[in-house]
């Protein structure tokens, strides 16, 4: 077989560490924030064909190149806009792609889901001619936001899924990394985008769309969410964290990672 054979299996289980075929709501709570979104299209050049893996709903594909979605969860594909290419059945650590068959390879706030991490970046680098570009979370960062003292477990849990960020760029052959400021209004529903919007966190449909809280018992969550109403009902949140309410923006552990083919 020459190198660019690739074999596929069947997969009958999910295949990260987040079942979303029971979130048939997710791609109305993650949405595209264009202020994101334009730091991602700057980071991918002048690059012509993209593969996005891990492409869930579509966010943040861009519209004006030629795009490949990978995406193993059915109901993610399903949630796909009309204006969205249909994405392949596929996963991240074995792409139905030949060597260097793409400009470049895309992976926004998914590889932490990821069964193997590590074989999804050298796939990604391995696809991709000239860009990789990862947006991601440190986890060394997460102390910076708020909601760690009301949900430790929590973080805890996202510290345990995603990857060291040194290890991510030597994965991908050296890369830059860059924080990413998230805007008041942030529309993309991860934990940090409501940094300043705290009551957003008490509404079970915003959770829902933050698979880490899945992985946490219910009698925590339970007791994470309640220590949160409190504090916003006495207005202790507000005392100690008020100025966020009005705060444009927040840097906490999104980081936007830039590979090139040269390092």
């Amino acid at each position: 077989m020459g190198r660019n054979t690739r074999l596929w299996a069947v997969r009958v289980v999910p295949a990260g560490d987040h079942d979303y075929e029971r979130q048939p709501e997710y791609g109305r709570q993650r949405r595209t924030d264009p202020r994101i979104e334009a730091l991602v299209h700057d980071a991918l050049g002048d690059a012509k064909t993209v593969v996005n893996v891990g492409a869930g709903a579509g966010s943040y594909e861009p519209a004006d190149r030629h795009v490949i979605a990978i995406e193993p969860s059915r109901s993610m594909r399903s949630q796909r806009p009309a204006d969205k290419v249909p994405a392949i059945d596929a996963v991240a650590e074995q792409l139905p792609l030949d060597d260097d068959s793409v400009d470049a390879a895309m992976a926004m706030v998914t590889i932490h889901q990821w069964a193997d991490h590590e074989q999804g970046l050298r796939e990604l680098r391995r696809v991709a001619r000239d860009r990789v570009v990862v947006l991601a979370f440190d986890g060394d960062a997460f102390d910076r936001f708020w909601l760690a003292e009301y949900a430790p477990e929590l973080m805890a849990v996202e510290r345990r899924r995603d990857p060291k960020i040194d290890r991510v760029c030597e994965l991908l052959g050296g890369a830059e990394v860059h924080e990413v400021p998230i805007p008041i209004d942030c529309t993309d529903g991860f934990t940090e985008a409501f940094y300043a919007r705290p009551e957003a966190i008490l509404d079970p449909a915003v959770r829902s769309a933050q698979s880490a809280w899945s992985f946490i018992p219910e009698h925590e969550v339970e007791a994470s969410v309640t220590r949160l109403a409190d504090d916003l009902a006495s207005g202790e949140w507000d005392r100690r964290f008020g100025r966020l309410r009005t705060q444009p923006e927040f840097i906490g552990s999104l980081r936007l990672i830039v590979a090139r083919a040269s390092g």
